[in-house]
């Protein structure tokens, strides 16, 4: 259980340090003076690392101790957050977000590794359900008490606070969660190569669709702030309550969708079934409820509808990691992490920067 927490945790912090960015946005961008244009590639920037380093990750974490490259990652990416409340300007800012993202790239791929080593299929809906609840409650978290910390003491304070702040996670990491070597060496099973996932169908598939999850999810984490408190006329704070709602409820409907889907899988359903259920219905009723969104004058229509387009995509991101840590297997679970993510969070790559340049004209 310990183990469960501990992973939450770390993803929530993970998603409350790369979100600090989009609550900073308003008054970073005034006070460095930078466009849409410019905001926009820096949220993307991000993503260049993040999605670039997902094949190393999953191909370290699947060969090397998870639980000290883990560590490693975290230790980095809380350094880059703390750096980015000292830059002076624009290439500082590129700087610190590459290294941002190098350092949580090796988050979902480590977090595979661990579940499908630690937890039996009929769990590991729920228990992925909680680490992607967990996903949802940082930027939550990060709108609510980041745009009200932002508004008060300025966005340098935030990003420094955080960072410090987040390393704190390490000690009881390092000192009580055991080597996941030794949970291994207990199973002897073929490796499964990085050459050999490529070829297969299901990898194409399932990145395919964490590619359409990415390019919404992003839009969410880089422009909703800006979007509420620029089109639809909302104050800081006003923003950071009510942008906070879309990820409580993602939150809520990700832990609904892990407990149900385990419970239809222990009634005696077959797994690939549920699975892909939730996960092609979380997609479709996402679409349906965040086009109207844009289209009602109402800002209090709007927050409901991509809240309730927030609830559909829990759906989906409840199982999608479940559906890779089953067709992948225990030696493969992280470098098939590390592809999925790698293609998914390309849609991470493209929806910051194409938002950026479409608000540009």
């Amino acid at each position: 259980m310990l183990l469960l927490w501990l992973l939450a945790l770390s993803v929530s912090i993970n998603y409350i340090d790369r979100g600090a960015l989009s609550v900073s946005a308003p008054l970073l961008a005034r006070e460095l003076s930078l466009g849409p244009q410019q905001m926009g590639m820096l949220f993307s920037t991000f993503f260049w690392s993040y999605a670039l380093f997902q094949i190393l990750a999953g191909w370290l974490v699947d060969r090397y101790d998870v639980k000290w490259v883990y560590a490693g990652g975290f230790g980095l990416w809380s350094a880059a957050t703390a750096l980015t409340g000292l830059v002076a300007g624009f290439p500082m800012l590129i700087a610190a977000r590459l290294a941002l993202g190098a350092g949580e790239s090796v988050a979902y791929p480590a977090c595979s590794r661990i579940i499908v080593r630690n937890f039996p299929e009929e769990r590991r809906g729920l228990v992925n359900a909680l680490v992607d609840a967990a996903s949802k409650l940082g930027p939550a978290f990060s709108t609510l008490f980041g745009g009200l910390a932002v508004g008060g003491f300025g966005w340098r304070a935030v990003f420094i606070a955080l960072g410090l702040g987040s390393i704190v996670w390490l000690i009881p990491w390092i000192t009580a969660v055991p080597s996941q070597q030794q949970v291994d060496s207990a199973r002897e099973e073929p490796s499964i190569g990085l050459a050999e996932l490529l070829t297969r169908r299901e990898v194409w598939i399932t990145s395919a669709g964490m590619f359409c999850r990415g390019y919404v999810w992003y839009f969410l984490l880089s422009w909703l702030p800006t979007y509420l408190v620029k089109e639809r006329g909302l104050t800081m704070n006003a923003m950071a309550v009510f942008g906070s709602v879309p990820f409580f409820v993602m939150a809520a409907s990700s832990t609904l969708g892990g407990w149900w889907s385990d419970r239809w899988i222990r009634g005696g359903a077959p797994a690939s079934k549920v699975r892909k259920t939730f996960a092609a219905g979380g997609l479709i009723g996402c679409g349906v409820f965040m086009l109207p969104a844009v289209l009602t004058p109402d800002p209090q229509v709007a927050i409901a509808l991509i809240a309730v387009a927030c609830f559909w995509m829990g759906l989906y991101t409840s199982n999608v990691w479940a559906i890779t840590q089953t067709l992948a297997g225990p030696l493969a679970a992280g470098k098939w992490s590390g592809i999925q993510n790698a293609i998914g969070n390309l849609g991470g790559v493209v929806s910051p920067w194409l938002t950026g340049w479409i608000v540009a004209r």
